[in-house]
């Protein structure tokens, strides 16, 4: 769980983040959406402590655990996995030794880290691994997949992906939407993703968070596709 209060961050006169409250349960795939400049990746690196907040808190609440500031403790990066952009990687080495490396500092042995990269054999698609080549000289879309499957690797009880369809051809996003439905499923972990793509969103959400300026202005259930028709109403879909 996470729980936001009066979570603040202002750049100059334009607010970036105005939420005074806001509950992320266990297990909800939760999908941010809205237009460019509405604060989906501000919030994000506010949540992941990579931004500091103007005024107001974040608290992870992991099951059996006391509240964890991430700006008061680092206890929390061993439950949250998380890709936003390519300064999550590690470019000068390949795939499978930056895998190693994950491994190495998340105490998982080399058989294990093995085991561990299968489950994405079907998302990797053979363009990945094996290829002999350095991950800044990867397509767009295979170091995307590289992100998602670090921030998936260590099985995190957190989720947190921003944009994670950009750039991935149509049979990877689909391969990416089971993906990440089977991994909530099977871990009962909290997922969040921000995407343009408003009916991959809606596809695999069960609940989503509409933001304007900043502001959650819409917190909408999603089961089955519940919050299409608000959402196209919203957007100008006709």
């Amino acid at each position: 769980m996470i729980k936001i209060e009066n979570l603040k961050k202002n750049f100059g006169e334009t607010c970036a983040c105005d939420i005074p409250s806001f509950t992320i349960n266990n297990g909800d795939i939760l999908g941010l959406v809205g237009n460019n400049g509405a604060g989906k990746t501000t919030l994000f690196r506010l949540l992941l402590d990579l931004l500091k907040a103007d005024d107001g808190s974040v608290a992870y609440i992991f099951p059996e655990g006391e509240p964890i500031n991430p700006m008061e403790s680092e206890v929390w990066k061993q439950h949250v996995g998380a890709y936003i952009d390519e300064g999550f990687l590690i470019d000068f080495l390949t795939p499978e030794e930056y895998f190693t490396f994950l491994g190495k500092i998340s105490g998982i042995n080399q058989a294990e880290v093995d085991e561990r990269l299968l489950l994405f054999e079907r998302f990797a698609n053979g363009e990945i691994f094996g290829q002999k080549k350095l991950i800044r000289n990867l397509s767009a879309g295979n170091k995307m997949k590289v992100g998602i499957i670090s921030a998936l690797f260590r099985r995190p009880k957190t989720v947190v992906l921003d944009e994670p369809f950009n750039f991935l051809d149509p049979t990877s996003q689909m391969v990416l939407k089971h993906l990440l439905r089977d991994y909530a499923r099977q871990t009962h972990a909290t997922i969040i993703i921000s995407s343009h793509n408003l009916q991959h969103t809606i596809d695999i959400s069960t609940r989503i968070a509409l933001l304007e300026h900043g502001q959650i202005i819409r917190d909408l259930p999603n089961s089955e596709g519940s919050a299409a028709q608000e959402l196209q109403e919203y957007f100008g879909a006709e």
